[in-house]
Protein backbone atom coordinates (compact mmCIF):
# COMPACT_ATOMS: atom_id res chain seq x y z
CA UNK A 1 0.00 0.00 0.00
CA UNK A 2 1.62 3.51 -1.37
CA UNK A 3 -1.39 5.68 -1.12
CA UNK A 4 -2.38 7.89 1.91
CA UNK A 5 -6.12 9.24 2.42
CA UNK A 6 -6.52 13.10 3.02
CA UNK A 7 -9.68 14.25 4.42
CA UNK A 8 -11.27 16.39 6.95
CA UNK A 9 -14.79 16.44 9.15
CA UNK A 10 -16.29 19.25 11.61
CA UNK A 11 -12.61 21.30 12.20
CA UNK A 12 -10.54 18.47 11.79
CA UNK A 13 -8.13 17.12 8.89
CA UNK A 14 -7.19 13.49 9.05
CA UNK A 15 -4.26 11.91 7.03
CA UNK A 16 -4.23 8.08 7.04
CA UNK A 17 -2.01 5.13 5.72
CA UNK A 18 -1.03 2.12 7.01
CA UNK A 19 -3.72 1.47 10.00
CA UNK A 20 -2.59 4.81 11.53
CA UNK A 21 -4.70 8.12 11.50
CA UNK A 22 -3.25 11.27 12.04
CA UNK A 23 -6.34 13.79 13.17
CA UNK A 24 -5.50 17.22 13.82
CA UNK A 25 -7.24 20.65 13.95
CA UNK A 26 -7.89 22.95 11.12
CA UNK A 27 -10.21 25.95 9.92
CA UNK A 28 -13.33 26.34 11.30
CA UNK A 29 -14.62 27.24 7.85
CA UNK A 30 -12.99 24.66 5.76
CA UNK A 31 -15.70 22.43 3.66
CA UNK A 32 -13.47 19.61 2.06
CA UNK A 33 -10.49 19.04 0.47
CA UNK A 34 -11.03 18.93 -3.40
CA UNK A 35 -7.72 18.17 -4.89
CA UNK A 36 -4.35 17.13 -3.75
CA UNK A 37 -1.43 18.96 -6.41
CA UNK A 38 1.77 17.97 -4.56
CA UNK A 39 2.87 15.19 -1.93
CA UNK A 40 6.33 15.56 -1.31
CA UNK A 41 7.67 13.65 1.96
CA UNK A 42 5.24 15.59 4.72
CA UNK A 43 4.42 18.58 2.62
CA UNK A 44 1.19 18.33 0.85
CA UNK A 45 -0.17 21.20 -1.50
CA UNK A 46 -4.11 21.16 -2.01
CA UNK A 47 -6.91 22.74 -3.00
CA UNK A 48 -9.54 23.69 -0.57
CA UNK A 49 -13.47 24.60 -0.85
CA UNK A 50 -14.22 27.14 2.67
CA UNK A 51 -17.90 27.80 3.21
CA UNK A 52 -17.04 32.14 2.97
CA UNK A 53 -15.32 31.47 -0.62
CA UNK A 54 -16.69 30.99 -3.94
CA UNK A 55 -13.79 30.08 -5.21
CA UNK A 56 -11.25 26.89 -3.67
CA UNK A 57 -8.43 28.10 -2.49
CA UNK A 58 -4.53 26.66 -2.69
CA UNK A 59 -3.54 25.27 0.66
CA UNK A 60 -0.38 23.76 2.73
CA UNK A 61 -0.04 21.18 4.91
CA UNK A 62 3.36 20.25 6.58
CA UNK A 63 2.93 16.62 8.74
CA UNK A 64 6.18 16.67 9.60
CA UNK A 65 5.19 19.08 13.06
CA UNK A 66 2.20 16.74 13.63
CA UNK A 67 4.42 13.99 13.82
CA UNK A 68 7.12 15.49 16.29
CA UNK A 69 4.51 15.59 18.36
CA UNK A 70 3.40 12.31 18.28
CA UNK A 71 6.84 11.06 18.80
CA UNK A 72 6.61 9.03 15.74
CA UNK A 73 9.77 8.11 13.26
CA UNK A 74 8.95 10.64 10.27
CA UNK A 75 10.98 8.85 8.21
CA UNK A 76 9.27 5.30 8.75
CA UNK A 77 5.96 6.52 8.67
CA UNK A 78 6.48 8.77 5.48
CA UNK A 79 8.79 7.40 3.09
CA UNK A 80 6.50 4.42 1.93
CA UNK A 81 3.87 6.64 0.58
CA UNK A 82 3.59 7.51 -2.89
CA UNK A 83 0.62 9.22 -3.03
CA UNK A 84 -1.92 11.06 -1.34
CA UNK A 85 -5.65 10.81 -2.19
CA UNK A 86 -8.39 12.30 -1.11
CA UNK A 87 -11.26 10.30 0.02
CA UNK A 88 -14.91 11.10 1.91
CA UNK A 89 -17.32 9.05 3.27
Amino acid sequence: METAILSSFDKYTTFSFAGKTLTFRTCDNLERYTKVLLWDNGYIEVMAKYKNKSEEIEEYIDLQPVLDGLFMDKRAFLKPIKEVKIQYA
